[in-house]
């Protein structure tokens, strides 16, 4: 990221801070905004289809000037003028989140020339198999609303309203966290004997296969393990924390499509909705809301001036 001398504009800062903000493979992303405010003092207050022809424009440019370096480069350095290095203006971004290699959201408006309004996403959490849906379409939402600009405030508002709705109304089966049951045989100690209701269970267990274990265990005590399948391993399941019960269960797997009423029953009165939300969303928008430099507080009674 050097000054380029035969032009007069430049693609860092006065200081030469580096305005590259990620790198992927051949794929470089700059943060423009310093070197279109130099060129365009008046940039803040155009629109934002305005800004967006003004990036491209600036982009095209440096597209075809560094591709004229290219030719410089092959012929004083490797001594040969037909070459394939070629710079190529890939998307024009109004916004974007890069949070590690390939793990990043972007507003694009162009790709490639072409007009689109869309919202581009690699690698985040909420993207992942075992991320329940309900709370993976929530964290796309507040991705999206802070690329387009909506205030903290009014995303804050959203956190706690949605945060109630989990609290209230949610259904069970939209909460849990779903994944497969790989292992399941080998973290049985002993199952039970002599009229124990549960499983004694090997240390280092995964959750999900304790809380699949257990759900084995209620059907049998309950004798409904003859009118409804038991889990087996490969068996894609969801499972969900559970407050304090009669069982001392803390946590319960479930088939979605196939549930006992009674294991419903058991669900709607002891599912943990405030630990799943804690411990799936909240900790995720923590740390998305550190890399904005923002606090989040679910509490709607905590005092802001102490933040």
């Amino acid at each position: 990221m050097k000054h380029l001398e035969t032009t007069p504009w430049f693609i860092c800062d006065e200081d030469d801070t580096n305005l590259c903000a990620y790198v992927d493979t051949d794929s470089n992303y700059f943060n423009a905004e310093p070197l279109l405010l130099h060129l365009y003092p008046d940039f803040e207050q155009k629109t934002n289809e305005e800004k967006d022809e003004i990036l491209e424009k600036v982009a095209l440019y440096y597209q075809d000037l560094i591709s004229d370096h290219y030719d410089n480069l092959a012929r004083d350095c490797f001594n040969v003028t037909d070459h394939r290095l070629e710079m190529k203006t890939e998307c024009v971004i109004r916004s974007a989140y890069f949070r590690a290699t390939r793990r990043y959201a972007q507003w694009i408006t162009k790709q490639e020339g072409i007009e689109k309004e869309s919202l581009d996403v690699k690698g985040l959490e909420y993207k992942k198999s075992n991320f329940p849906k309900v709370f993976g379409n929530f964290f796309k939402q507040v991705v999206e609303d802070v690329l387009k600009g909506t205030q903290q405030s009014e995303i804050d508002t959203r956190i706690l309203d949605f945060k109630k709705k989990i609290l209230s109304d949610m259904p069970i089966g939209e909460l849990g966290n779903p994944t497969g049951v790989k292992t399941l045989n080998k973290y049985i100690e002993r199952k039970p004997v002599g009229g124990e209701a549960f499983t004694i269970i090997r240390k280092g267990a995964p959750a999900a296969v304790r809380a699949t274990i257990k759900y084995n265990d209620l059907l049998k005590y309950w004798k409904l393990d003859n009118q409804y399948e038991t889990i087996v391993q490969g068996s894609k399941v969801k499972w969900i924390y559970l407050k304090k019960n009669p069982y001392n269960i803390e946590a319960l797997a479930y088939l979605d499509y196939n549930m006992p009423p009674k294991i419903k029953e058991f669900l709607d009165k002891f599912a943990d909705k405030e630990k799943v939300f804690d411990t799936i969303l909240l900790n995720k928008l923590e740390g998305f809301y550190d890399d904005l430099g923002w606090k989040l507080v679910t509490n709607p009674y905590v005092n802001q001036f102490f933040i």
